[in-house]
């Protein structure tokens, strides 16, 4: 088989990529060996790999530099309304070639490495992910930071810059291992520390009455230390901040009271402190209830409502700073990515009514206006519920405020609905049962001026279940903004080869214009194109199979179909029921072995909280179906099952490119959106799927004939949770299934440990909310017509465009679009901020003309 292009060699070709000038390849050369003698202080003989790396992030670091610091003196000289985006997590992954990509320097860059004799996939492989998010949401706010800058608002990521990301994960004997992820042991090259902005976080205390009204008195002070990581825009000169705050421990800390005599013990306390911003709590859609987390959620919205009134009340030089806060609303809007950083509405108000002496309804009208909510789950179990007792110690002020918003609240319901305590108990941000809680969500509703679901039937959902109360209160609050991918990461810099592809057929608009891809329509009989389509994706494929070969010393057939489910293991993301597809396939091909079977590679992959068992026996349960079916020669090539350690941004960017079949599975009204739908839609694998989240809406788009889609609606769901779920009925019903789960309750799947799968066995037939027996079924017929299409390729490639046609409303340039325009009450544009070669004039200019427009 001939070898693929190499991604330089693609890249070559490329016009998307940036010019390659001799000046600029130069320039570059002189800048990588600047920074290896003067920054890395190494020379060519001993540097190593890693050496290679930092000079050249540093060498685009340096052309990010000027346009850095040129946006932000636009944005004081404009002082255009500010966005806010507040989230415990930026799942940032790499940020070297996705610099070179926006700056337009990738080809001049892989000119002056070819030409310095280093291999540039090389060094792209010593960065370390930035690994500060679980899954879906902290990677849609990274996503939403490019869309942010691309699109040119004066946008600001705010959260915390912990010291521990997501564990990185070892399969050791079958078993998911956690290691820890010490993503800073090198240093971060992409990062400027700010300490001249360090700001106090008060904890614990008092609450004191004064005649000035209440004081918070008797603090425990922890330092909030900033760190800036640049977020550069598509070729728009705009380079927006993330700003993410280190947790640090003040000079006199234990050393101002009793214990004067231990000095050491005093000092070594510090690390009490700055333990706030030490590890990522690594739970997906669930809620742990530690004082830790609360911490960090505090000290994130504190350290940066500071920030944003700082910058608030500076003004340009010349003009006076603001001191009313009457236009607050209409230069800061501030967005909630879930109810994580709830605790900024209770400290606005604490901010407004204690330290600038506002009146209530002044300061509460103000923080309405400020808000903005995104919901992003309807599982019970992961809504924040925070008890009051806990509250009371660690934030005491905040909880007597959000005891008064709570009254306000539960008084205008009550003159609307008097005499209706099942409402008021409903709808109350105080719960009673048992120990009193604060739901946050209610929290975030009564305090924001718009609430979002992130697809359109976890909206409706959201309307008309979970909140019903609320949104029939008032229904203009509650919205949909269904969730974007960034085509910029998610296909230019993931997957070169069907980029150029696309470019050179529609031309290079659609990377800010994705709705531009539709234009493929027209070439979905064209034979050449589907010929070209079809090499992308079989060079793709052969390049990961290179790569699990060296890395996980795997072999697999790359003209087989890669079958794929990549994202968070949880159980109603169902990875079983694509498990017990892989045991029916594995038992077809052993009755009948002569009998023709489409070859299937199946790629599972994903984390488990480390704290939820029942993730982590799903991972044993892959692994152990894995080890049967691999060692089986009767089944040969024909079906390989593989778990996919360690899955995180830098191997989706491997993966997703290569997949034929993306497996989006979840029960019907369980995924809020899912995004890694989307990167498997635009980077041309067909979805088999149900009509969950964004799946919908992907159907809606391609057309519901171009996907696969199977199993329970949301309204049979229901249906079926009013008359029972009765899983043994399914078992009795349908012999593959009963076959299956009889292997892997006798232990044919664990000879060494029959009993190994109890608890999960246990789970399927007697507590399973969701529901995998019942899809069983419809998803084996549906993975029939899967096959049967994959014989086909020429009608499996003319799908493949046809989906990749309807991607276009999944860009998060248009989410974030209508969060602009709908939301924040700001407008996009396209202009150009002049860039560091202009003289500083130029920058008023654009001023004016933004103005003007």
């Amino acid at each position: 088989m001939a070898t693929p292009l190499t991604d330089q060699e693609k890249r070559k070709q490329i016009s998307i990529r940036g010019i390659v000038g001799v000046e600029n390849v130069a320039e570059l050369k002189k800048g990588f060996n600047r920074h290896l003698h003067f920054t890395l202080v190494k020379d060519r003989n001993i540097a190593t790999p890693r050496d290679y790396y930092f000079a050249l992030a540093h060498t685009v670091r340096d052309h990010l530099v000027g346009r850095w610091i040129r946006t932000q003196q636009f944005y004081y000289e404009a002082d255009p309304k500010r966005v806010y985006y507040l989230s415990l997590e930026f799942y940032m992954g790499r940020t070297l070639q996705n610099t070179m990509i926006n700056l337009g320097l990738q080809n001049a860059c892989d000119e002056a490495i070819y030409q310095l004799g280093l291999d540039m996939e090389e060094l792209e492989e010593m960065e370390e992910d930035a690994g500060l998010g679980n899954g879906g949401l902290g990677r849609l706010a990274a996503c939403f930071l490019d869309s942010m800058a691309t699109l040119g608002l004066a946008a600001y990521g705010y959260g915390i810059r912990y010291e521990y990301g997501i564990f990185n994960q070892k399969i050791r004997d079958g078993w998911q291992v956690e290691e820890a992820d010490d993503w800073l042991r090198h240093g971060n090259p992409w990062e400027k520390a700010r300490p001249e902005y360090m700001l106090p976080v008060h904890f614990y205390g008092r609450v004191e009455e004064t005649r000035d009204g209440s004081k918070w008195v008797d603090t425990q002070v922890v330092l909030a230390m900033p760190y800036d990581t640049p977020i550069p825009g598509y070729m728009n000169n705009t380079v927006n901040t993330m700003r993410l705050w280190s947790a640090r421990a003040p000079n006199d800390f234990n050393l101002r009271d009793f214990n004067v005599g231990d000095y050491i013990q005093a000092v070594l306390d510090r690390n009490l402190a700055e333990n706030i911003s030490r590890v990522l709590y690594p739970n997906d859609n669930f809620f742990e209830g530690k004082e830790l987390r609360l911490k960090q959620e505090y000290f994130v919205v504190a350290a940066t409502l500071q920030d944003i009134i700082r910058r608030f009340k500076t003004t340009k030089k010349g003009v006076p700073g603001r001191t009313s806060f009457e236009s607050f609303p209409d230069k800061v809007a501030i967005q909630l990515n879930d109810t994580h950083p709830a605790m900024a509405i209770p400290e606005l108000m604490r901010i407004f009514v204690d330290i600038e002496k506002l009146d209530w309804d002044t300061a509460w009208d103000l923080t309405k206006r400020t808000f903005a909510y995104t919901n992003h789950t309807v599982l019970p179990e992961a809504l924040e519920r925070w008890p009051v007792e806990l509250l009371e110690t660690l934030l005491p002020r905040h909880l007597q405020i959000i005891y008064q918003i709570n009254q306000v609240h539960l008084d205008s319901i009550a003159a609307l609905f008097p005499n209706d305590m099942d409402k008021l108990r409903k709808m109350s941000l105080i719960e009673e049962d048992g120990c009193k809680r604060v739901n946050m969500a209610h929290l975030c509703i009564v305090g924001s001026h718009a609430v979002n679901g992130v697809a359109e039937i976890h909206s409706n959902i959201i309307k008309t279940q979970v909140f019903r109360n609320f949104s029939e209160l008032e229904p203009e609050k509650f919205q949909n903004k269904t969730n974007g991918i960034t085509p910029r990461r998610w296909l230019l810099l993931c997957n070169p080869g069907l980029a150029e592809l696309i470019a050179e057929v529609i031309g290079e608009d659609y990377v800010k214009d994705l709705s531009q891809l539709q234009k493929l329509n027209d070439f979905v009989d064209d034979a050449a194109f589907i010929r070209d389509v079809s090499k992308v994706k079989q060079d793709n494929k052969v390049k990961f199979a290179q790569y699990l070969e060296k890395e996980y010393r795997v072999k697999i057939n790359p003209s087989s179909m890669f079958d794929v489910h990549v994202k968070r293991i949880h159980e109603y993301k169902r990875q079983l029921l694509n498990c017990l597809h892989i045991i029916a396939m594995y038992n077809r091909i052993k009755k009948n072995p002569t009998a023709p079977f489409v070859p299937r590679t199946v790629i599972i992959g994903g984390k488990a909280a480390p704290g939820y068992h029942m993730a982590k026996m799903i991972i044993r349960l892959i692994t152990s179906v894995a080890d049967v079916v691999n060692n089986d020669p009767v089944i040969g090539d024909r079906l390989k099952v593989i778990f996919l350690e360690n899955y995180r941004v830098s191997l989706a960017e491997k993966v997703i490119p290569a997949t034929d079949l993306s497996e989006q599975i979840s029960t019907a009204g369980t995924e809020a959106s899912g995004t890694g739908n989307m990167k498997f839609m635009l980077n041309g694998a067909l979805t088999i799927g149900t009509m969950d989240g964004a799946n919908v809406e992907m159907a809606e788009e391609a057309g519901e004939e171009n996907l696969f889609i199977f199993g329970m609606r949301v309204e049979d769901v229901a249906e079926m949770d009013k008359t029972g779920y009765n899983a043994m009925s399914y078992y009795k019903k349908l012999p593959e299934l009963k076959q299956v789960m009889d292997q892997i309750t006798s232990g044919f799947f664990s000879p060494r440990n029959p009993e190994l799968f109890k608890d999960l066995t246990n789970m399927l037939f007697k507590h399973d909310r969701f529901k995998v027996f019942a899809d069983f079924e419809d998803y084996m017929k549906c993975q029939e017509k899967v096959s049967k299409l994959y014989q086909n390729p020429k009608e499996w490639t003319k799908m493949v465009i046809k989906n990749i046609a309807a991607t276009g409303k999944f860009s998060s340039d248009r989410t974030i679009t209508e969060y602009a325009t709908e939301v924040w009450g700001v407008e996009p544009t396209d202009l150009k901020i002049p860039p560091p070669s202009e003289p500083r004039e130029a920058i008023e200019e654009t001023v004016r003309a933004l103005k003007k427009m």
